[in-house]
């Protein structure tokens, strides 16, 4: 069945398509310039590729601004834009937490995203990345290139196949002629291109702390397997991965390090489900936060905006138990519950919280008023959730507490 196209709408108005497969763990799928989801998926080999990294998972995957199904008259094809783009479509999604891919320039995208929210990408995956665009190609040929896409479009793709595509078939040299003739028009090929050439993310790569996966094919003729070493070597958890092949496409040539990426994203799955499983019989201490009234700002406020405000909340708490020792059990829309082993840790992450919510709120247009409360004791651990009389009383104290 072929996927339902939807649209969001970006921080500037700009309109992005975008498509979901499969159920599960999420992951957001950022590909390069040129990219068209209609017509990747008519493609057998595209297809197969979608279908099988959807397995077990929720597999996001959205034009870029001025292709495909998105918007064509953009302006702004800046890297802040496009990183709007990205948030658009998750919180259009209401994904709070999701693995990110990158391709190429979508790397760059997918790495200032994950260094400027690393609360919200648990894995990075980057294909064909870089981090400044002088590595790739003198400005100069940039230019040269530029110039002809203008000048005659045809010739432009027709030069373009045989960095793409060094070893393909003729056939798919052809096809991948006119996937980028329908795509995408000459005008908005030349400002990615002329985007490219002044592309530096160095000072991002050190700042994404999600663990990451950069895959390389040897043979890459687009952008040179060095720049992807360095894309690892300034990324402080990342390992590198070279593969065989020349085709710059990921669904095409040798597809089997895909089982490298599913194994890459379930480590993280386990990880993750390992850190948040209580202890079963163990002391511990139990807080809850409640947003005060969260069912009347969303009354007066929409349900975007009041959106906007409790991922303040999430962003906030989430922070807090990373550096406390908690443990995120759940969270209920508008509340969390955590777990912490030691009673001043909580203690001290509930002060923190407090303290960043009053900061937030004294040069905010809305505040956020949250309710916390804690409780000691031996609560019962079933199904990765507490049961019991420390869970009760440190719920009936935050109903009672002040925000």
């Amino acid at each position: 069945m072929e996927p339902q196209i939807r649209f969001c709408t970006s921080a500037d108005g700009t309109r992005i398509a975008y498509v979901t497969l499969g159920e599960g763990p999420p992951l957001v799928y950022v590909t390069g310039w040129g990219g068209s989801m209609e017509l990747e998926w008519e493609h057998p080999d595209g297809r197969a590729w979608f279908e099988g990294l959807a397995q077990g998972r929720l597999l996001v995957r959205f034009d870029r601004r001025g292709l495909g199904a998105s918007q064509r008259e953009v302006e702004d094809f800046s890297l802040e834009a496009q990183v709007a783009d990205v948030t658009a479509v998750v919180d259009q999604l209401d994904l709070e937490r999701f693995d990110l891919w990158g391709t190429y320039d979508g790397a760059t995208v997918s790495v200032a995203y994950a260094a400027q929210y690393p609360d919200r990408v648990s894995r990075l995956v980057l294909w064909g990345g870089y981090a400044c665009g002088e590595e790739i190609a003198r400005p100069e040929a940039i230019r040269g290139l530029v110039e002809l896409i203008r000048e005659n479009w045809s010739l432009a793709r027709r030069a373009m196949q045989d960095v793409l595509y060094p070893s393909g078939p003729t056939e798919l040299q052809r096809w991948s002629s006119n996937y980028l003739r329908q795509s995408v028009t000459p005008e908005v090929a030349a400002e990615y291109l002329e985007l490219q050439t002044c592309t530096d993310i160095r000072s991002y790569l050190p700042q994404v702390m999600a663990p990451a996966l950069v895959l390389h094919r040897r043979g890459d003729r687009n952008v040179p397997i060095a720049a992807g070493r360095a894309v690892a070597a300034l990324i402080p958890d990342a390992r590198f991965v070279a593969l065989e092949g020349d085709i710059a496409v990921p669904y095409f040539g040798d597809t089997s390090y895909v089982e490298t990426i599913t194994q890459f994203l379930d480590e993280g799955r386990a990880e993750e489900t390992a850190a948040e499983a209580p202890e079963a019989g163990a002391f511990r201490t139990v807080l809850f936060t409640d947003v005060e009234g969260s069912t009347a700002l969303t009354n007066r406020l929409g349900d975007a905006k009041a959106r906007q405000l409790l991922r303040e909340h999430e962003r906030t708490v989430r922070e807090a138990l990373k550096s406390h020792g908690g443990s995120e059990v759940k969270t209920m829309g508008d509340g969390f519950m955590t777990s912490f082993s030691s009673a001043t840790g909580a203690l001290e992450c509930a002060i923190v919280m407090q303290r960043a919510f009053a900061e937030h709120n004294e040069s905010a247009d809305e505040p956020i008023m949250v309710r916390i409360g804690l409780n000691a004791g031996e609560p019962i651990a079933e199904d990765e959730d507490l049961y019991g009389t420390a869970v009760n009383l440190a719920a009936r104290i935050c109903g009672h507490a002040e925000a």
